[in-house]
């Protein structure tokens, strides 16, 4: 009974979220200077999607929902496999896991941790910069654009991210289908939504 009040808490959470913030539409994005610039400052977003996660013999296919306020972020991934769905939140250095029976834990390294935990990964300190095809400010990277300008590749933290399509989103072209690899580990996403607020 506790836990089906804590889950409809956390669902009117989300749902008030949703319905209070104003979205809006980026400005126009026509250098890789303004689009850097632009996607590195941005303070609210959200994406939804699919996520594909192997690593060796582990692996999950499900959804994903990803959403960012300052430096604070909360995603929630579900698949079809004994995980069920895992919500991860972050603030700053702080890290916490909560699995499918609310269990609420607190992460120190919660890249490593999530393989330990689950013999995946996911490059949940990054991954808010990549998925808007920009490369994680605070670390060097190597890039490479295609023939449009737009980012198709780039190699950050060991990880080699490629961005394989874009499509509109806030009113720009923003990454659709990406991958990103290191090791044996490959993490797929998919990104049927774009939302931006004030």
């Amino acid at each position: 009974m506790k836990r089906a009040a804590i889950l409809l808490s956390i669902a009117l959470l989300s749902a008030g979220c949703a319905t209070t913030r104003e979205a809006i539409s980026l400005p126009e994005l026509d250098s890789w200077e303004t689009r850097t610039a632009v996607l590195g400052e941005l303070r609210e977003w959200e994406f939804r999607g699919r996520i594909a996660v192997k690593a060796g013999d582990e692996g999950f296919n499900g959804k994903i929902r990803w959403i960012q306020i300052d430096e604070t972020f909360n995603t929630t991934v579900g698949g079809p496999i004994g995980i069920g769905t895992v919500r991860i939140e972050g603030s700053g250095q702080t890290v916490s896991l909560t699995d499918k029976d609310g269990v609420r834990t607190e992460l120190q390294d919660a890249e490593l941790e999530l393989r330990y935990r689950y013999g995946w990964t996911i490059p949940l300190r990054s991954l808010r910069y990549w998925a808007l095809g920009v490369p994680d400010p605070a670390l060097a990277a190597e890039t490479r654009f295609g023939e449009d300008g737009q980012l198709e590749y780039l190699s950050q933290r060991g990880w080699d991210v490629a961005i394989t399509r874009y499509r509109e989103g806030g009113g720009q072209s923003m990454p659709n289908r990406l991958s990103a690899e290191n090791g044996d580990t490959t993490v797929r996403l998919v990104i049927d939504s774009w939302y931006f607020f004030k």
